[in-house]
């Protein structure tokens, strides 16, 4: 049976319905439209209170991201033409799906909260998605090229001089926006104690200073909306090395002598070290913590993409001209900005402090950032269908000429955020939400980076099952799109019926 959008609909809905079975959507805040209102005075009342502090925060939130970044991507293109070899492959599927909060975590045991771990943090991950990225880049590379080389010439040279130079311009592109993804993962790591944007904010709300707390936020927003206008390619290496000179200097508590080989010993299960029964260990561990966290884990990010493919379905005509004008585009495409520009932990950190603790928070932040992601690429593509010149306007174009062409890439865009969905929501623990991550920082809280160890193999077998079944229904998708396109073509032959793709009417 091919695979439709109408089957992925009804997976969707049964999935989320599903999960709410075990979802905690209660809100315990005091009064929330009293915090609300309070930070929406705030918000139109920032107090910028040590512009100083301010701007030191903001450079180093600059200088986080374009060292992680470039490290990134430098062991992302060397690692990018070895990519097919499976064990390459299983290296760069492991290290991007952990998250850059869980990386910290875990290298804050070896080396503190220095410059080097938040680096590393942002670097590690980034260089799997670098080398996954790369390597497709390389191998779309037009063979013609390759081909009018002689057959004795070797392969790194043909690597060399003909496919990485004709990939440089996406490499370039692609590279600029993993920077915007490095400064939204910058400013997070503030919320564990790097001298970031986000640790002033984290700071500021839980003394209920809103008006410092949106001060900072501008600040944030300030660094991020303008940047594919502020980065230019000439000045990134001046950037890259005044951010190291920048990280160098950064005063860090040291971490004695020893701690390196005291982490790499807790790795080992404890029964192993102290000879203790292996069952109350792996009780508590699977039974008590694992198991939960998973199941946690999985509703939430079920319930928060049925929410992001939602909004984005009703939210992406909002910067269509023909549909909303060209006014409502512009607000429309503003408020998307702004929705894919902020973090999804900030998000969720913000309305924690209006919902209180529980998977309301988190859902609702996954769900705005992840939709306004989605509503974005599919406005963007709706504006370079062809229209007819008697089509209609407003929602009749949305409805019965628009969103009909798109599904496909609706439904696509949607099972490649489910990844990411996925992986955002194990760190949402972190924030006191049930999820893995609430029991990774908990035995690293207690120096049980056995047990921390554990459950970020089972984030990773998570996030790599995920990665795998949406891969295979992406590919089912297009196979029965394929189909379909054949089959409107009718038998070969002068009266054959021709109909070209959706996209290309």
């Amino acid at each position: 049976m091919s695979l439709t959008g109408r089957h992925l609909f009804i997976a969707l809905v049964a999935s989320c319905c599903l999960a709410l079975v075990f979802a905690d959507l209660s809100s315990s805040g005091p009064d929330p439209w009293l915090t609300l209102n309070r930070i929406g005075q705030g918000i139109l009342m920032p107090y910028f209170s040590d512009p100083m502090l301010l701007l030191n925060a903001a450079g180093l939130t600059l200088a986080f991201a374009f060292c992680g970044v470039a490290f990134g991507a430098i062991c992302g293109l060397l690692l990018a033409p070895f990519y097919r070899i499976r064990w390459v492959r299983s290296f760069c599927i492991a290290i991007r799906a952990l998250h850059e909060i869980f990386w910290a975590l875990m290298l804050m045991n070896i080396t503190g909260l220095s410059p080097l771990t938040g680096v590393l943090a942002i670097g590690l991950p980034y260089a799997g998605i670098f080398a996954k990225v790369f390597s497709e880049y390389l191998d779309e590379t037009d063979a013609r090229a390759e081909a009018a080389l002689p057959f004795v010439t070797s392969g790194l040279v043909r690597l060399l001089w003909v496919r990485l130079p004709a990939c440089v311009p996406q490499i370039a592109t692609y590279s600029l926006y993993r920077l915007e993804c490095g400064l939204r993962s910058s400013a997070v790591l503030g919320f564990i104690g790097l001298p970031t944007l986000g640790f002033h904010l984290e700071s500021y709300f839980k003394q209920a200073l809103y008006p410092e707390a949106a001060a900072v936020f501008f600040v944030f927003l300030a660094l991020i909306l303008p940047l594919r206008h502020w980065v230019r390619w000439p000045l990134v290496p001046i950037f890259i090395a005044t951010s190291i000179w920048g990280l160098i200097h950064l005063p860090f508590p040291p971490m004695g002598q020893g701690a390196a080989l005291r982490f790499l010993q807790d790795l080992a299960p404890a029964p192993m070290r102290t000879g203790a029964d292996w069952g109350p260990w792996l009780g508590k561990v699977l039974i008590g913590q694992a198991i939960p966290g998973s199941i946690a884990t999985l509703s939430l990010s079920q319930i928060a993409l049925t929410g992001a493919a939602l909004l984005a379905a009703l939210s992406f005509p909002a910067i269509v001209p023909r549909v909303v004008g060209r006014i409502g585009a512009a607000i429309g495409h503003g408020v998307l900005v702004l929705l894919r520009s902020t973090p999804e932990y900030m998000l969720a950190f913000i309305l924690l402090q209006i919902f209180g603790p529980s998977m309301l928070p988190a859902i609702l932040a996954l769900a705005l950032h992840n939709g306004a992601i989605i509503a974005h690429l599919l406005g963007r593509q709706s504006a370079s269908l062809p229209v007819r010149l008697d089509a209609p306007t407003g929602l009749t174009f949305w409805g019965w000429e628009v969103f009909p062409r798109l599904t496909g890439t609706f439904w696509a865009l949607c099972l490649y955020r489910w990844e990411i969905i996925l992986r955002e929501t194990a760190i949402m623990g972190l924030l006191g939400i049930g999820t893995l991550g609430f029991y990774v920082q908990m035995n690293l809280q207690q120096l049980r980076v056995d047990r921390a160890l554990i459950l970020l193999l089972g984030t990773i077998a998570l996030t790599a099952i995920i990665d795998a079944l949406s891969r295979h229904l992406r590919r089912r998708m297009q196979n029965a799109h394929s189909l379909r396109i054949e089959g409107s073509r009718g038998p070969t032959g002068n009266n054959a019926k021709t109909e070209k793709p959706d996209h290309c009417r």
